[in-house]
C-alpha cells in the first residue's frame, strides 16, 4: 500500500537550487547534492543533473576514474553514454535507461558519450554503502527503458518506477541496504497525486520540468524547475501541478547513520580506510 489516511503529511523542510559545476574532462553540470549548500542527505552523497544541447559541453565525457565504497545511479533522459570498467564490463546507456553500479571494494570506470550532436540529459546519484558492504564485489544492475515499469496511479499522473513500489508495481532495482525509492513522475496540468513515502527514509523531490506544489493547506510550498525540496514531517506526500505539466524525480532511502569519510571518488567510514583506498588504487588493486 502506498496511500494512507492515518500518517502525517510530508512537507518541504528545505528548498535549494543546485550550483554550476564540472566533472570528468570538463563536463558541465548542476550539482544539487554534494556541494556546500547540501553536502549530503544520508544515504545520498551526490546528485548531479546534466543537460545540454551543446556537444562541446559533454563530448569529453568522463574518462577512466576509480570508485570505492558507494553506488552510482545513472538515469539517462536523452543521449547515449557508453560505460566500461577494468573488470571487462561494458554497456550502452540509451534514453530512458538506468544503471545502478555498486562499486564496492573498487573498480576503474569510464563513461563516454556515444554521440557528437543532439541533447545529452540525465542524472547521476551517489548512494552510500553501509560499512559491512564497503568492500563487496563490484556489480551492475542495468535496465533499458522498456524494462522500467510505468504506472498511472491517478488521472493525469504517470510514474516510471525505477526502485521501490507504487501500488502493485515494483521497480527492477534490487538493493536491500538502503531500501531505495526512485520514481520519475510526470504530472499533467492540474493533476494531483498522493503517495505514502517509506517510513523512516530520508526523501527529496527534484523538479526538472515545470513547477509543482508540495503539501496541502498552510504548509503547501511551490517548487520550481531546478529546485530540490528536502522532505520531512511525515510520510503522506501530496503533489500538485499548476497550469502546466511538470516532471520530477522522487528519491528516498533508509539513512545509514554511520560516519562518512570521503575524498573524491572514495567514500569510507574512517580516515585509515580512506588512506588505504588511495594506496590500493595506486598499487593497482582495483
Amino acid at each position: 500500500m502506498n496511500t494512507s489516511t492515518t500518517s502525517s503529511p510530508a512537507r518541504v523542510i528545505r528548498l535549494l537550487r543546485g550550483r554550476a559545476a564540472s566533472d570528468g574532462a570538463g563536463v558541465k553540470l548542476t550539482r544539487v547534492i554534494g556541494g556546500p549548500d547540501l553536502p549530503d542527505l544520508d544515504p545520498f552523497l551526490l546528485l548531479d543533473e546534466f543537460g545540454t544541447d551543446r556537444p562541446e559541453d559533454y563530448l569529453a565525457g568522463f574518462p577512466e576514474h576509480p570508485h570505492r565504497g558507494f553506488e552510482t545511479v545513472t538515469y539517462m533522459l536523452d543521449g547515449r553514454m557508453r560505460h566500461k570498467d577494468n573488470h571487462g564490463n561494458e554497456g550502452l546507456l540509451t534514453p530512458g535507461s538506468v544503471q545502478w553500479m555498486t562499486a564496492g571494494r573498487g573498480l576503474v570506470h569510464s563513461e563516454m558519450p556515444e554521440q557528437e550532436s543532439g541533447r545529452m540529459r540525465g542524472f547521476q546519484l551517489w548512494v552510500n554503502l553501509p560499512a559491512r558492504d564497503k568492500m563487496t564485489d563490484p556489480k551492475y544492475q542495468e535496465f533499458a527503458a522498456e524494462r522500467i515499469p510505468v504506472t498511472q496511479p491517478a488521472q493525469g499522473v504517470t510514474v516510471k518506477v525505477i526502485a521501490g513500489q507504487v501500488g502493485q508495481v515494483s521497480g527492477p532495482i534490487s538493493q536491500a541496504a538502503t531500501d531505495p525509492l526512485y520514481l520519475d513522475i510526470e504530472l499533467q496540468a492540474g493533476a494531483d497525486w498522493q503517495y505514502r513515502l517509506p517510513q523512516g527514509h530520508n526523501a527529496f523531490a527534484y523538479v526538472f520540468e515545470g513547477d509543482i506544489t508540495v503539501g496541502r493547506g498552510e504548509e503547501a510550498r511551490p517548487v520550481a524547475a531546478q529546485e530540490l525540496a528536502v522532505l520531512g514531517g511525515g510520510e503522506e506526500l501530496s503533489l500538485h501541478a499548476g497550469s502546466a505539466a511538470a516532471r520530477l524525480i522522487l528519491v528516498a532511502g533508509r539513512p545509514l547513520r554511520e560516519p562518512v569519510m570521503r575524498h573524491g571518488p572514495f567514500v569510507m567510514n574512517t580516515r585509515q580506510e580512506l588512506m588505504q583506498a588511495f594506496v590500493d588504487f595506486q598499487e593497482g588493486r582495483f
